[in-house]
C-alpha cells in the first residue's frame, strides 16, 4: 500500500465584508492576494496565502460561509515573535504581548484576532530544520 502525503492548503474564514478582511490580511498582516474572483453572480472568493507558507486562507461570499462563527486556533510561526510582533504593531494591528510559556525561551506567542473576531496565535520557533538562511 503506497502512503498519502495530507497537505492542508486552505482554511476557509467567515468574513462579514470580504474587501475589509482583504485590506486586513493584505495590507495589515502582509499576505500575499492570489486571487479575488466571481465565478458567478453573487459569488465572490478571495484567496490570500502568509509570506513563505503553503497553507492560505479564503474569504467567501455567497457560498454558504456568510454569517459563519469566528474560528480560533489558527497558527502561524515565525523564528522571531518579537520581530513579527513590532511588524503587526507597525501595521496597526491589535496583538497581544509576547507571552513565553514553559522555562526559558521554550515557547513564545502572540494573538491576535481579524475583523471578524477570527483568532489567531503566532508562535516562535527557533530551531527548525526547514527555516530558509
Amino acid at each position: 500500500m503506497t502512503s498519502l502525503e495530507w497537505k492542508l492548503e486552505v482554511i476557509v474564514l467567515p468574513s462579514s465584508d470580504i474587501d475589509r478582511s482583504i485590506k486586513f490580511y493584505r495590507d495589515q498582516i502582509g499576505f500575499v492576494l492570489d486571487h479575488d474572483v466571481s465565478p458567478a453572480p453573487g459569488v465572490r472568493i478571495v484567496q490570500l496565502t502568509p509570506r513563505g507558507s503553503s497553507c492560505s486562507v479564503v474569504v467567501m461570499e455567497g457560498m454558504g460561509s456568510d454569517g459563519s462563527p469566528p474560528i480560533s486556533g489558527l497558527q502561524l510561526v515565525v523564528r522571531d515573535v518579537e520581530s513579527a510582533r513590532s511588524e503587526l504593531l507597525e501595521r496597526g494591528v491589535d496583538v497581544a504581548p509576547v507571552t513565553r510559556m514553559g522555562d526559558g525561551d521554550a515557547s513564545a506567542f502572540i494573538y491576535f484576532s481579524d475583523p471578524d473576531g477570527n483568532g489567531w496565535a503566532v508562535q516562535e520557533i527557533r530551531n527548525r530544520s526547514d527555516w530558509l538562511s
